[in-house]
Parts: C-alpha cells; sequence; structure tokens
C-alpha cells in the first residue's frame, strides 16, 4: 500500500464562463468540484492506476465531511484526523473567452496541537503497513515548519519510505529528515544546499542537465536517494541509486497542466514500490505526469494515456 497525506486539504471548484468581467454579475455555464490537495491529487492517481492507496491529513467541518465522502464514492481509502476548523475551499473561475484562468484560495483552518499529535500517531501506524508515505502540499496554518521532519522520522523508523513533495521552508525542514525522494525545482536546489553550489540556468538544457550532477550527489550525501528536478517543457532530470538520468515526455495537445506533477510523484510512487528498474521508474513516473496533461480535471490519468505514452517517454543516462 501507499499512503498520501495532505495536510491542508480542499475542495477545488473550477467555474467555466464565456466570460469573467470584474466588478459584473458573471454567470457559469457548468461547474465541477472535487477533493483536492496535492497529497490527494497524488491519492487519486495510483487509484486510478490500481495500486492500493490511502489517504490520510486533516479536513474539518461540512468541507472534511464532504471530503470524505467524495473520496469514498471514488473508491479511495481514506484515514483522516478530524479537526474542529473547517477545510479550505480553492475557487477557480475560468474565462473561455480570453482563455484566463483567475484562483481564490483560502488559507485553511489552523490546526491545533493535538491535531498534530493525532495524525502524528496515525501516520505511524499507516506507515507500519505501507510500502510508501508520500507528504505532498503546504503546511496549513499553526503548523511548524518542522512538521514534515517530525513526521518523516517516523516514516523511516517504521519501515516505509518517505517521499516529500513541498516548497519553502518546509521542503528546507523536511528535506533535513532524509526522506527517499524529493522533487525540487532548479532554485530549490540551491536553497537546499544553502548556495554552495551554483547552477548554469541561463543556457541549453544540456549545460543545465549536467550543472544539476554535482548538487544532486550534494543531497545524496545528507541522506536523500532519489532526487528529481523538472525543468518544466524541457523534461526532468533524475539522480537514483548512482546514475544521473534525463526523461523527455511527448509531445501532446496539452489540455491542463495542474497536476502534473502531482501525477509524476505518483508515479514514481508506484514505479519505487513495485521495484521497477530505474530508468523504467523514471519513463513510469514521466507518462503518468504527461497523462494528466490530457485530462481537464487535476489528478486524473487514463491508464490507456499512461501506457501509450510510456513507451514513448525518452529515459537516458547523462
Amino acid at each position: 500500500m501507499i499512503t498520501t497525506v495532505t495536510l491542508n486539504a480542499a475542495i477545488d471548484k473550477t467555474y467555466y464562463m464565456s466570460s469573467f468581467p470584474l466588478g459584473r454579475v458573471s454567470r457559469a455555464q457548468r461547474m465541477f468540484a472535487e477533493p483536492g490537495g496535492k497529497g490527494i491529487n497524488v491519492a487519486r492517481v495510483i487509484h486510478q492506476l490500481g495500486y492500493p492507496v490511502t489517504a490520510a491529513g486533516f479536513v474539518g467541518g461540512h468541507n472534511g465531511e464532504w471530503i470524505r465522502t467524495a473520496l469514498a464514492k471514488q473508491g479511495i481509502g481514506n484515514d483522516f484526523v478530524q479537526i474542529e476548523g473547517e477545510s479550505r475551499l480553492c475557487l477557480n473561475m475560468i474565462d473561455e473567452e480570453k482563455g484566463t484562468s483567475t484562483e481564490v484560495l483560502e488559507g485553511g483552518p489552523v490546526i491545533p496541537q493535538e491535531a498534530m499529535e493525532r495524525l502524528a500517531a496515525a501516520v505511524v501506524r499507516l506507515a507500519s503497513r505501507s510500502r510508501i508515505v508520500c507528504f505532498s502540499g503546504s503546511l496549513p496554518q499553526g503548523v511548524p515548519a518542522d512538521y514534515y521532519a517530525e513526521l518523516i522520522a517516523l516514516v523511516k523508523k517504521a519501515g516505509a519510505l518517505a517521499f516529500l513533495d513541498t516548497s519553502g521552508a518546509a521542503l528546507q525542514n523536511g528535506a533535513a529528515a532524509s526522506p527517499y525522494f524529493i522533487k525540487p525545482n532548479e532554485d530549490e536546489v540551491l536553497q537546499l544546499l544553502g548556495s554552495q553550489l551554483e547552477l548554469n540556468l541561463s543556457h541549453d538544457a544540456a549545460s543545465l542537465e549536467y550543472s544539476l550532477k554535482a548538487p544532486m550527489a550534494a543531497l545524496h550525501d545528507k541522506g536523500i536517494a532519489a532526487v528529481t528536478v523538472s525543468l518544466g517543457s524541457k523534461g526532468s532530470v533524475s539522480s537514483i541509486e548512482g546514475g544521473v538520468f534525463r526523461a523527455k515526455a511527448p509531445k501532446i495537445e496539452v489540455v491542463n497542466t495542474v497536476g502534473c506533477g502531482d501525477a509524476y510523484v505518483a508515479g514514481m510512487a508506484i514505479g519505487t514500490a513495485r521495484g521497477l528498474p530505474v530508468e523504467e521508474r523514471i519513463a513510469y513516473a514521466t507518462a503518468v505526469g504527461t497523462a494528466n496533461a490530457l485530462q481537464e480535471k487535476a489528478g486524473y490519468v487514463s491508464s490507456a494515456d499512461v501506457e501509450r505514452l510510456f513507451g514513448e517517454v525518452m529515459v537516458e543516462r547523462i
């Protein structure tokens, strides 16, 4: 089993409107609502690809109950800690005429200390029967920057692998606990190393790929076994088990890029849990991330798309 942990779960509502002028009443042509948050996206993709998964984290209030019920209807097991506050709403207004997107993101509830202690106990219990525990997304109000580090230490003690996909102080502190896998961008690599090394960010993709070798080796020295650095449209560079690899996804007609990083994490978690060879693991994760871009909703993939794209991903050692 794989467990995902979302500390700041949400209901993601997307409204499609012919136009969205400021200061006026707008009517939506269509709307959809989904359980949201990066870890929940990861869980949904893992479930869609047929691997056992449980979604955990914090939920509260009527919104939290909606999240639980919606996940259950999708067939996704969940084991959330209930809090007194109300889980957040994240609204996205799509102006189809202009092709623009306007987001309104609530901050979410303040998490009390006793709830953090209950989640830590739940993580220990879930990690004891999981191959991998994925921590994804931002920290809610009231949660200290080192909370991911605390949870990662518990996961490792329970014998599972910890994946971490976050940013800022949460990444800085979490990485210090040496999770198995992280997925920083180029700037975050430098932040993690305290600017010990410089990257060649201004030239071609090949120069950047080679300049990442030393920073990723430095992260391995800190106890992080697997690192993927996303380069956007240029692909990604991964350093896993002594090898450094570049991956390039096939060209597609992109429908939506939101959730592609979460889908990549889901693919990497499945590939790692199944013990795929490193190059196949990277190709599979890339295929899953790319498959998300073919869907209108974040955290959705088609297994048929993944299978087709898997054969088209280019992975080579550098």
